[in-house]
């Protein structure tokens, strides 16, 4: 089983949702993926009053999906996250790619970057219909590199 991580910066919203979203869409649809998340500053989070933002939970429940990690508190990002993943999303360039640089310098050309922004930027609805786009972009690309990589190996015999 492979692993994505998603990060963001207080791993209670945006990260949370994409993690939710892709594990019950990639178990769905038998693809041998699994994601993870966490936070690059998780310090930061001053206004939570809990292990998931409400507004990730309910789009979730709009989705069909039930949270199977909605009441784990936010995680952290260590290098051991980042060195297990065989895929890391950062879900906005602008917002993540001073944090990497700052905290993870080494992971910079390794990491996706998107373009999602927090909710003092976009409103909720439409920052997580983006990542759900983005989660189907991201599962599609995921297929055919899988589908390549089983012609590469039968080309190979």
């Amino acid at each position: 089983m492979k692993i994505v991580l998603f990060l963001c910066t207080g791993n209670y919203y945006r990260s949370r949702f994409a993690e939710e979203l892709f594990n019950h869409r990639a178990a769905r649809d038998g693809l041998s993926w699994l994601a993870q998340s966490s936070g690059l500053a998780t310090e930061r989070l001053m206004n939570h009053v809990g292990p998931l933002s409400p507004f990730a939970l309910k789009a979730l429940r709009e989705r069909g999906v039930v949270g199977r990690f909605a009441h784990r508190m936010p995680q952290q990002c260590t290098l051991v996250d980042l060195a297990t993943a065989d895929h890391v999303v950062a879900l906005s360039e602008s917002e993540h790619r001073p944090l990497i640089r700052e905290r993870f310098p080494d992971w910079r050309s390794q990491i996706e970057y998107w373009q999602i922004s927090d909710i003092d930027v976009v409103p909720p609805d439409v920052a997580l219909a983006s990542i759900d786009s983005h989660i189907d972009a991201l599962m599609a690309r995921l297929w055919r590199a899988r589908k390549y990589s089983d012609l590469s190996v039968k080309k190979s015999f």
